[in-house]
């Protein structure tokens, strides 16, 4: 079924307004001024076909039973009945509330959080009103307000509400639990953006285009506001959620964006006041136990805490001073990807048989690359987990520590105190390691150290930041570390990206890739496109994006006799790229290809993430 989650509504008259957008049926469904009743709206699914009439009958006993205060469409949806149409599918809450918003005609809407602008729908009615009547604005437009309901035969407040607010008013129908939870939330956070604001000076002092404004009178907002307290809690709450891995506070000249990132792309999520954003940011700095009063010089930081559902969460904060003020970044670590496996991870056999063969050798540099939020530390993470067993010493040495395991010895870098990761792979050394990972070779010290450390018997497994695979070669040359070494050390590397995975929910077949678009993806591979291609369509389960979650797609360079006698103080890269690719290596659009074959991801998301094989 197609959901309207975009809330760009074309303009509509309401349905008992305009005949023409009536929808037919043989019975009137409810009665005007009274709320949906169960009895009838079981009538109404035995005419339209959904329930048989013996099952009809039994709810109708049920409902004259039943002295629940609870919404009619709750009521029916917790009977977890089967829709007696093809392909009987249950009748949960929406799709009873989309089959019902349909029978009396008005548009059926998911409330999506992300895309409602709390600050303007709280200033169409208090929350007492909006909890009077059932109903809850979720748009605000020149000329028209659109408001939500699950009580369309309640009207009385349809003439009361247009006249105050002098413009057209617009109901849609929504799922009545969702309307009664966001009533709560938006007007709660609504109200304690707005006390926050008022507790403090709406200017912000590490705005660089107000310095002449330090001498005005006025305080800032106070990071223990309780008002402050309540936004963070929910901030981190709701990005849990959505499965964000990222929430951005940002300062702009005028206010303040917050913005998450799901599924490696970004979303706004809220504006608040510059002055409530610096509180908020120094409020979640506090958390972190951070220097609150330096706001000139970038900080590091981190929290943990709890979900609704109790399992621990790990944020890891990064503050940057920008024109505007303090831009704040939490990363959110979830626990659960230390006992993932590889193929959850995306490695099909072949990968992980030939990453596993990587790993397992006594000694060498194992390199993994990729831009920032490739997932290159998971892959390690994980790796680490498989390796750190009872015979072994595992040590890292990382720049933050990303995620605290207990069966790893992990030493921060400490800047301050001239602890870099080079001092810390040279204290490792005598601490009788097995394997050593380093969070990233950065410097020709580092890389030295690393390099040290394969030549005296240790496994290393490190990041670098580039494209390919093979150019991790070129890399560590233009660092500085002789060839020779890196012929006797390195055993292999690995690229990767992320792509979005299509939602299984409701992915369908029927893309279209013509054939000179394959080719432009896999050339100058040869391989047939495949006969079934799978497309994004968006369902509530993934915020009608078509995905839901994200896979890896890898690049594996096993260093081998031919490659290494190309390695010298100026290689070729086409050289080194056309013989690890006669040694077996399959470029990143190849593993997509096969992932889009596979129907786990689409032609866009390769296209977007994985770069043109050159050849």
């Amino acid at each position: 079924m197609a959901h309207d989650t975009s809330l760009d509504l074309s303009p509509l008259t309401d349905a008992h307004d305009d005949p023409s957008t009536r929808v037919a049926a043989p019975r009137a469904l409810g009665k005007p001024g009274q709320r949906v009743q169960v009895g009838e709206l079981i009538d109404a699914l035995v005419e339209d076909g959904l329930l048989e009439d013996d099952q009809g009958a039994k709810l109708a006993l049920y409902s004259k039973l039943s002295t629940s205060e609870q919404h009619a469409l709750v009521s029916l949806a917790q009977r977890q009945l089967r829709s007696a149409r093809p392909p009987h599918r249950t009748l949960d809450l929406e799709t009873l509330t989309e089959w019902f918003a349909a029978r009396v005609g008005l548009a059926y809407v998911h409330i999506d959080p992300l895309r409602v602008n709390l600050s303007k729908v709280a200033e169409v009615m208090s929350s007492q009103y909006a909890t009077r009547f059932r109903i809850l604005p979720i748009e605000v437009r020149p000329g028209e307000v659109v408001i939500a309901t699950a009580e369309p035969f309640l009207t009385d407040w349809i003439p009361e509400l247009t006249h105050l607010l002098r413009t057209e008013i617009r109901r849609v129908v929504a799922n009545p639990q969702d309307i009664t939870r966001y009533i709560a939330e938006f007007f709660s956070l609504a109200k304690s953006v707005r006390n926050a604001q008022k507790n403090g000076a709406t200017n912000n002092q590490n705005n660089f285009e107000q310095l002449v404004e330090l001498g005005r009178s006025g305080k800032n907002v106070d990071a223990n506001d309780q008002h402050v307290v309540t936004i963070v809690d929910w901030l981190m709450q709701y990005a849990f959620e959505q499965r964000a891995s990222d929430i951005h506070l940002e300062p702009r000249r005028d206010l303040g964006v917050v913005r998450f990132r799901i599924d490696g792309v970004l979303h706004n999520v809220y504006q608040v006041p510059v002055a409530v954003l610096s509180a908020m940011t120094s409020r979640i700095k506090l958390l972190g136990r951070m220097d609150v009063v330096e706001k000139r010089r970038p900080q590091d930081g981190r929290i943990k805490t709890r979900g609704q559902t109790g399992r621990e969460v790990e944020l890891r904060l990064s503050t940057l001073p920008t024109a505007f003020g303090e831009k704040l970044v939490m990363r959110i670590f979830d626990p659960d990807v230390l006992v993932r496996d590889f193929t959850e991870l995306g490695f099909n056999d072949e990968d992980r048989s030939l990453w596993n063969a990587m790993v397992s050798r006594p000694n060498g540099i194992v390199l993994v690359t990729g831009p920032t939020g490739s997932g290159k530390t998971t892959t390690l993470y994980t790796t680490l987990k498989q390796l750190a067993t009872e015979e072994v010493n595992v040590c890292t040495v990382e720049d933050p520590i990303e995620m605290v395991e207990p069966s790893f010895n992990q030493m921060q870098v400490v800047h301050g105190i001239d602890l870099s990761f080079a001092d810390g792979i040279r204290a490792l050394m005598r601490q009788d390691p097995d394997i050593i990972m380093v969070g990233e070779i950065r410097d020709l010290e580092t890389a030295e150290m690393a390099v040290q450390a394969a030549l005296t018997g240790h496994l290393v497994l490190s990041t670098l930041h580039t494209n390919d695979a093979p150019s991790a070669i070129t890399r560590l040359l233009d660092l500085g570390v002789p060839s020779y070494l890196i012929s006797s050390t390195l055993v292999g590397v690995m690229a990767q990206r992320l792509v979005r995975t299509l939602c299984p929910n409701c992915k369908e077949e029927g893309a279209e890739i013509d054939e000179a678009q394959w080719k432009s993806l896999i050339s100058p591979f040869r391989a047939r496109k495949p006969d079934r291609v799978w497309r994004a369509v968006g369902c509530l389960d993934c915020r009608m994006t078509g995905y839901k979650g994200r896979s890896g797609i890898y690049e594996l360079l096993l260093l081998t006799d031919e490659l290494k006698a190309l390695i010298d103080a100026q290689p070729d890269p086409r050289k080194l790229r056309s013989s690890a690719i006669r040694s077996g290596l399959r470029p990143l659009r190849l593993s997509g290809a096969q992932k889009i074959a596979q129907g786990v991801t689409t032609f866009e998301e390769v296209i977007r993430n994985a770069p043109p094989i050159e050849h």
